[in-house]
């Protein structure tokens, strides 16, 4: 029997999260919007992830605001967004109030899809989030929870604890699986065990992300799809390949004439081609797209590190003038992790392992400084680690302070009224304090930007002196 297989497009959210910072603004987006709606997507990845922190940050746009722009012109498609579990767009952990309305707004301003996940795959850091998406179907019956397993490398992850955690998931009431890589750790023959191996486990469809850092994407999503798989992620050709995603029109070429035929045109996949190959030009040239982001780098594959990660080793090292130990940081990132309970290489644990990891070469001496975030993860604050942590090692780390075995938030009292009384001012939509929530420090700078552009006040203003230029 045949299966086509359905294709969730990147191009507004990872594919330029993974190449130029998420800077690509709405109105690069706007005039191509219409056409990506007319393929026939499964959905169009477009929200979350760090979209939200770049709109505010760096690009003056209210979030919201950009998703109720492509809701309306995308009728016709799914709109997908990336959710971090119990820490939402931020980086801390919510209660869960906060979380519900989050998800209840995101519904009501167009999202369909959401995709959870966790740093730790710690399904008690799920649960909220899918019965949030599961309500949200009242308001939208499209409304999809998808849970994504967070993959990484090392002795503990075998086929089998993944399979485990499939199972889980779906107990936990996902309406559908995606297998994460953003790290590009698969592998083309592994991925087809694997993604066999969950296939036979769970009952609902399975989705392949994964990026090209390591040239493989492609091959493995092939692998992928021959072993039963029911989506893929891909990114339009202009902003595909290297820290980004395999091109959608090659995929689509490749199962063209084939029982996983996707059915998409390549005529209007190519038309839209030529609109972002001319935004491509204009980012390399502005220099926001290093072309470097375009090339393959099988160093994930050695080191068994995500790109991003090992980035961020090396100008730890830089700045420390200690540039000749990335060796020995590399090769003691595995004992850190370890030590810290195997937790997955992904944002945030793939940061606080790495800056452990270098404390202890650099000063000569393991764990004789740990920040924070190294104890608040041997603590247990951010979620139960794939393997316990030795109870000796951890009494070294935080002394005598109680670990937390509960869910995190189950900790945390409900906050949004009291996020709500900080920002009267500024608040001109229900959504503003759930921006507040995420940034607290960078959402009141751009409520203050919003605020004078519609009112006309100069950015160049002095406010203090009352000088206002003309």
């Amino acid at each position: 029997m045949s299966k086509k297989i359905q294709i969730t497009e990147t191009v507004l959210r990872d594919a330029h999260q993974s190449l130029i910072a998420t800077r690509m603004p709405i109105e690069d987006m706007l005039p191509i919007l219409d056409k990506l709606d007319k393929v026939g997507f499964y959905s169009l990845e477009c929200w979350g992830g760090a979209t939200f922190d770049s709109c505010i940050r760096f690009l003056d746009e209210d979030p919201w605001e950009r998703l109720r722009i492509i809701r309306k012109n995308c009728p016709n498609t799914r709109l997908q967004m990336l959710f971090r579990g119990q820490n939402m767009l931020g980086y801390r952990h919510y209660a869960d109030d906060v979380l519900e309305y989050f998800v209840q707004r995101s519904v009501a301003n167009g999202i369909d899809v959401i995709r959870i996940f966790d740093a730790l795959n710690d399904i008690k850091n799920l649960e909220t989030a899918i019965k949030a998406a599961k309500a949200a179907k009242k308001e939208n019956k499209n409304v999809e929870a998808q849970v994504a397993i967070s993959y990484t490398t090392g002795e503990v992850f075998t086929t089998q604890y993944y399979v485990d955690y499939a199972k889980r998931i779906e107990e936990a009431g996902a309406d559908s699986i995606c297998i994460k890589d953003m790290a590009a750790l698969l592998t083309p023959y592994y991925t087809a065990e694997l993604v066999g191996a969950i296939k036979k486990a769970v009952s609902i469809p399975v989705q392949l992300h994964t990026h090209y850092t390591s040239g493989l994407a492609s091959m493995c999503l092939l692998k992928g799809i021959e072993a039963g798989c029911d989506r893929i992620d891909t990114a339009m050709s202009p902003l595909a390949n290297g820290t980004s995603h395999a091109p959608t029109e090659s995929m689509v070429a490749a199962l063209q004439g084939t029982e996983y035929d996707t059915g998409l045109d390549l005529i209007k996949l190519s038309e839209i081609r030529d609109y972002f190959m001319t935004l491509r030009e204009k980012y390399i040239k502005s220099g926001l797209l290093d072309t470097k982001m375009l090339a393959t780098d099988a160093k994930a594959l050695i080191y068994q590190v995500p790109g991003g990660m090992l980035s961020n080793l090396l100008k730890q090292l830089k700045d420390a003038g200690k540039e000749d130990k990335l060796t020995e940081v590399l090769e003691e990132v595995p004992r850190v992790r370890k030590d810290a309970g195997y937790p997955p290489l992904v944002t945030p644990t793939s940061q606080i392992v790495g800056t452990q990891a270098a404390f202890n070469i650099i000063l000569g001496e393991r764990y004789k400084m740990c920040n924070d975030q190294f104890k608040n993860l041997v603590a247990g604050k951010y979620g139960t680690t794939p393997v316990p942590i030795d109870p000796e090692f951890r009494k070294r780390i935080i002394g005598d302070t109680e670990p937390v075995t509960c869910r995190p938030a189950d900790l945390l009292e409900p906050e949004l009224d009291k996020l709500r009384e900080k920002i009267p001012e500024w608040i001109e939509q229900e959504e503003d304090v759930l921006t507040y929530a995420q940034f607290p420090e960078v959402a009141p700078v751009f409520f203050k930007k919003r605020r004078d552009k519609k009112i006309g006040i100069n950015p160049s203003a002095d406010i203090k002196n009352k000088v206002h230029p003309v």
